[in-house]
């Protein structure tokens, strides 16, 4: 939505109201929309610099880079905080983001449900009806249990703030989640008119239908070199108590669209924390697995872009992606029959991100979170790692085999 930037009385060029980003599965920083095909972030300044200085081997398996923008906190005249995106690009009309859409009338929905008019901090509790399976569920717990199964049908219908009927989808808490402790956490700490940098990236999903989305914490060790002695901890706790110790790898999040009952089966950081060897397996197959079957004409594909990442990751020395997570993505909207006589999706050569001949399975493989890494020249680093990191390669290895192993029936 446009809105008309009010912070600085002599600065009246239009904004763009960002919305939460509904398929953001895991991960603890906001996520907002900022168009169709653009996400954007809280700036870190290393992960800026890691994305402007990134090798070009790595560029196929991380989102585009699309430079900065300003926001700030914006308050409508019903007290509904929100976050608006200034200067837009210049030379541009405004990107003009609907405010019918799935999104922001979920948003919207969610606010009016509790009010906020009686205070710039006082944003949406989570409604139990809309994001649990009981009525009765606090919202703390339908947020954060392991397993959310979000009974809202496919195509179920909202209002949206004035009052007209908007077509949502279902959708994973998750995002809102994170975009209301953002939110919280910018009006108790800033004022409304403070500036904020933010990242544009790609939207990796933006392709898809119905996003099937996996978040994988990977490597051995999660705490940057940066991080005090009691994060360090912490971290190495977490890790050892979960598959990223014996693994390299542990599960962050994920949605799944569950084609008999439509919706998505989503999962988050705390269900992965807790799974064992096996758990982890089991999640990996239920994540091909719709509801009805197996996908396993994904499994080829997937298997080919781990192995072309771990070839490029084995390849850059001295990079350490402490902290970072890999995103693995399909649709659960299934490509129509193939025509008798072509090649089955398994066979066929894959193409470049975002594309698929004859309309055969894509899916996207994609590093994501940089905060933490660091690498041979980067800036004001007192660590230098030699040879490539060999925690993230260790994890790489071991997501390809038992992936392997669900593809040959084992």
């Amino acid at each position: 939505m446009v809105v008309q930037n009010s912070a600085d009385a002599g600065d009246m060029r239009a904004g763009v109201q960002l919305e939460p980003f509904l398929h953001q599965v895991g991960g603890h920083m906001s996520v907002m929309k900022y168009d169709e095909h653009t996400v954007c972030k809280p700036l870190i300044s290393r992960e800026q610099r890691f994305y402007e200085s990134l090798p070009l081997a790595m560029k196929q398996f991380t989102p585009q880079y699309k430079g900065t923008i300003t926001v700030h906190l914006w308050k409508d005249s019903t007290g509904h905080l929100s976050l608006v995106a200034n200067p837009v690009k210049e030379s541009r009309e405004p990107f003009k983001v609907s405010t019918e859409s799935a999104a922001m009338a979920i948003w919207q929905t969610l606010q009016q449900t509790t009010g906020s008019s009686g205070s710039t901090c006082a944003l949406a509790q989570w409604p139990h009806a809309q994001l649990a399976r009981s009525p009765k569920e606090s919202p703390a717990k339908a947020l954060l249990r392991s397993e959310t199964h979000l009974n809202a049908p496919a195509s179920s219908l909202v209002e949206d703030t004035n009052g007209n009927q908007v077509e949502r989808k279902s959708f994973n808490p998750w995002g809102l989640h994170c975009h209301q402790a953002h939110l919280t956490r910018l009006c108790s700490e800033y004022p409304e008119n403070k500036r904020h940098r933010f990242l544009l990236l790609e939207n990796v999903v933006s392709q898809y239908t119905h996003p099937c989305v996996l978040d994988l914490k990977m490597g051995t060790r999660q705490h940057g070199d940066d991080a005090s002695e009691e994060k360090k901890a912490r971290h190495m706790r977490k890790c050892a108590q979960s598959t990223s110790a014996c693994l390299g790898v542990r599960i962050c999040g994920m949605q799944v669209y569950q084609t008999d009952k439509k919706y998505f089966l989503c999962k988050d950081k705390y269900y992965g924390r807790k799974l064992s060897v096996e758990g982890f397996r089991q999640a990996l197959y239920q994540f091909l697995h719709n509801g009805s079957h197996l996908r396993r004409e994904l499994l080829e594909p997937i298997l080919q872009q781990l192995r072309a990442l771990l070839s490029v990751i084995r390849s850059q020395s001295s990079y350490r992606f402490y902290s970072s997570s890999l995103l693995i993505i399909y649709d659960g909207q299934e490509p129509p029959e193939r025509a008798p006589g072509s090649p089955h999706p398994q066979e066929a050569p894959q193409a470049a991100h975002g594309s698929s001949p004859s309309g055969l399975t894509k899916v996207d493989v994609r590093m994501i979170d940089f905060a933490h890494t660091t690498y041979k020249g980067s800036w004001n680093e007192h660590t230098t790692y030699d040879g490539p990191d060999p925690g993230y390669i260790f994890g790489l290895e071991n997501l390809i085999r038992i992936l392997q192993d669900i593809q040959e029936g084992e």
